[in-house]
Formats: C-alpha cells, structure tokens, sequence
C-alpha cells in the first residue's frame, strides 16, 4: 500500500492509505507503531508531509560506481561510507529548498536517492534477515552544499548535508510488500525539466540487504530509521561547468513503482 501523512483540510494530521485522487482512506495510527488499519473514512489530503517523521537518517555516500568516479576518479569503496543527516533537515513534498545564507553561492546540489524505511528495531542484523526489517521505501533528496562538504567541515560531510530543509522525503511510502525487489529500480532526477541524473538500483555497491546488516553491527536500528541509500552519476557539482541550485529553480525526483517528489528553490529566509 501507499502511506501518505497529511494535513487535511481542518488542519487535523492524518496517515493514511493514497487512493491517487488528492483523497485518502485514513489509517488509525502511525505504521510505525502498529500495522496499518483504516478507519473506514477518507479524507481530503490538504497538505502532504513527508510519509515518515524519522528517528534517525542514515545516508551512504558514494555507492553507484560512475558516482563515485565522478568527482575525483575513485573506484569503489571497501566499505560503506556512512554520514547522518540531522532530523531538522527533514523537508515534505513540495515545499522549498532553502539555500542557506551562510554558503558560498553557488554551491547547492541534488542528489536523488532511493530511501528505505526500517519498520521494526534491530541490532546486529544478519543479512538474509535484513529486509525483513524493512516497512516500506519513498523518494529521497540529499540536498547538498559541496563548499561546505569539502572544504568547510573539517573533513566530515555533516555540516555541508545539514542545513534546514536539506533533507525532502515523499511522496508516499510504498509497503515493502508492494517492492518484492527494491534492487531494480529506475530512479530520475530533472531539474527545471531536464534530466540530470538516471539510475537503476541495480548498480548499487552496497545492496540494501548488506546496508543494514552493516549499520546494525553493534548498532540498534530503531523502527522510523530512515536509510538512504546514495545517488548515481550526473550530481551539478561534478559537471562542466559546474550546475547548482538557484533560487526559482524546481527539482523533481522520481523512483520506479514509488512516485515523483517535487521541490522548488528558494533564497535563505536568514
């Protein structure tokens, strides 16, 4: 099924199962927290969110190989490249993209991404149980602000990935029931309607079954982690010349079987 969390139109926040129709078959509670069950009414969505509210987000860097050659001409590497994103980058479908006031401009880029959901709690994981693990997958944008990932954060990515509204989750979360193979997906990124960025994730080094198994490694997973799981080749950053996000500019991300996030750019509110 397709979970949606909303605002309908008396403001009210909502879970609820997407008929496709703007409308939604309402669900009694968050599925993270019991599976889910409708309440027998629909409601108008009047406002998307982001299908989770996550505990914690997870991101790998540099898992498609054409990506990770992109910048500098790396090969693959040995072992997950693990970074997190605070949970005040969260950002719902259709709002803005803010470019912080603070970065050098340009320098924001996109990165569409296929992010999983965890669903139930789990440490040390073997990984032919991994994707059990998993409630669903939705659409991720690792937004990024390369100045600061590179050269303004001491050697670590956090801060160039964790500005606010850095981090847009949607449209929907798709029940990994509805994805018996999250390891074929097509997934595009368009900026201002041209395409940047085309993958499969197929081409992923690390699959999502070995993600998990190596992020729980003395590490428990709790349900509403949020684990994205890196972009393919074609980032602004790594173009010539260079393509970064500028105020007015609309960046859509769309994943195979799950659906399109949309987000527009604006200038920092600061």
């Amino acid at each position: 099924m397709k979970i949606v969390r909303f605002l309908d139109d008396g403001n009210k926040l909502n879970y609820g199962i997407d008929l496709g129709d703007g409308s939604a078959k309402v669900i009694h509670s968050d599925p993270l927290a019991e599976p889910p069950k409708t309440t027998g009414t629909t409601a108008t969505i009047g406002r998307r969110l982001s299908p989770v509210q996550p505990t914690n987000i997870l991101c790998i860097g540099r898992n498609y190989l054409e990506h990770a050659k992109e910048f500098d001409g790396g090969g693959a590497p040995q072992r997950p490249i693990l970074f997190m994103k605070p949970t005040s980058t969260l950002n719902h479908p259709g709002e803005p993209i803010r470019l912080p006031a603070c970065s050098p401009q340009p320098e924001v880029d996109f990165e569409g991404e296929l992010a999983v959901v965890i669903g139930t709690t789990g440490k040390n994981i073997p990984r032919e149980k991994a994707l059990d693990h998993v409630l669903g997958y939705t659409v991720g944008h690792d937004v990024s602000a390369r100045w600061w990932q590179h050269h303004g954060g001491g050697g670590q990515w956090v801060r160039g990935k964790g500005f606010d509204t850095f981090c847009p989750l949607g449209p929907v979360l798709v029940t990994a029931d509805e994805i018996p193979d999250p390891h074929n997906l097509n997934l595009t990124t368009t900026l201002n309607g041209q395409v940047m960025q085309k993958g499969n994730t197929k081409d992923l080094i690390f699959p999502i079954d070995e993600l998990i198994a190596f992020l729980s490694q003395d590490t428990t997973l709790l349900p509403g982690t949020v684990i994205l799981t890196g972009t393919p080749s074609g980032v602004g950053g790594a173009r010539k010349p260079p393509v970064f996000l500028k105020p007015g500019d609309e960046v859509t991300i769309e994943v195979e079987n799950i659906g399109k996030l949309t987000n527009p750019v604006i200038a920092s509110d600061a």
